[in-house]
């Protein structure tokens, strides 16, 4: 069996294989009992800066599960931290930040980013889990520029993103000093992670489909390029993945991600027929798949499987998070299953 973390790195690059590696986006959190005993005596963001909490979440998926990689347990708004931003995470609700950033004279309040003294707890963590499991990557991550923006515009998660695209579209240029704001922050993170260990980066962008295409390509898009090729010199495959997004993916492809995040809503073969062979995929099994039953799982992912038939420039995952009620029998299935029918067609 081929090396956790080449497997892993070559499927990113779109090169040859001996199997199909899977990981889950949520995979430490929720459904998970260890996860679960650890919130109730502890906050999210607490345990997130806490090495030693937050390696521990990260490793129990690995100990329940033959997953090809690990995702450091974080959460996207750490760096608001460093940017002096005040903020907390209610349960059932998300980020809410108690003084929006709505114009561009406001841009001013955010603080000069330094990773390693605000969130140099990740590195930690990171580092932490390798000394623990040198057997399997570690996947590091960042939210991405616009989904960063949109909380503190709006203050707490919306799906409309109202004085989001107010602001965007009656002045994109003051929009466009705060992503460059959040660019270099989260580039920083990001290069921190990739310091501490990091085999492979993810920048999620949760609300970037609520964009038209005009804007995303105006806006978001320039901006993924010049995070992206500030992130080239690492050597470090990066992946960027968004939600509800299908009008997007060929303008996502142009980002200089070496793979895209794909959700549920379509199909990768007709992914990878719109965004051509040099971007690798990785997706995109729907997540309610997981509270079905192992039988179910295993049609399903199939199904996502025989989309890509020669397996190359695919990363199996989700179209997006593990959910809280999904069944520890259906994750192990899928695991199992990936592995599998992925190597048998490799080697036929």
């Amino acid at each position: 069996m081929t090396n956790r973390r080449e497997r892993l790195v070559r499927a990113l690059r779109g090169e040859p294989v001996d199997a199909v590696p899977i990981w889950l986006m949520r995979q430490a959190g929720r459904h998970l009992p260890g996860y679960r005993a650890l919130r109730e005596r502890h906050a999210i963001l607490d345990i997130a800066r806490t090495p030693e909490l937050a390696a521990e979440v990260t490793l129990e998926p690995l100990d329940r599960y033959d997953l090809d990689a690990a995702v450091v347990f974080a959460d996207i708004t750490l760096p608001y931290f460093g940017l002096g931003v005040d903020f907390r995470i209610d349960p059932g609700v998300g980020p809410v930040v108690e003084r929006p950033i709505r114009r561009a004279s406001e841009i001013e309040r955010l603080r000069p980013f330094e990773a390693e003294r605000s969130v140099g707890f990740v590195g930690t963590a990171i580092r932490r889990f390798r000394d623990r499991r040198p057997d399997r990557p570690i996947i590091g991550f960042a939210g991405a520029p616009f989904t960063l923006a949109s909380y503190l515009v709006e203050g707490r998660p919306s799906r409309d993103l109202t004085e989001t695209r107010r602001w965007l579209l009656s002045d994109e240029r003051g929009f466009g000093r705060l992503l460059d704001r959040l660019v270099e922050a989260t580039i920083d993170y990001l290069r921190l992670q990739a310091a501490a260990g990091a085999d492979a980066l993810q920048l999620f962008d949760t609300w970037a489909g609520q964009l038209s295409r005009r804007d995303f390509a105006s806006v978001v898009l320039p901006r993924l390029v010049t995070l992206f090729d500030a992130l080239g010199p690492l050597k470090v495959p990066t992946i960027y993945f968004s939600t509800g997004s299908s009008h997007l993916l060929d303008l996502a492809a142009r980002g200089g991600a070496t793979a895209l995040g794909v959700d549920w809503r379509q199909p990768l073969g007709a992914v990878r027929r719109q965004v051509g062979p040099s971007i690798a995929l990785q997706g995109n099994l729907d997540p309610a798949a997981l509270t079905t039953d192992p039988a179910t799982v295993q049609r399903l992912a199939r199904e996502v499987l025989d989309e890509i038939p020669d397996g190359r420039g695919h990363v199996f995952n989700l179209g997006h998070g593990v959910p809280p009620d999904a069944r520890s029998e259906c994750v192990e299935a899928l695991v199992e299953y990936v592995h599998t029918y992925s190597a048998e067609r490799v080697r036929s």
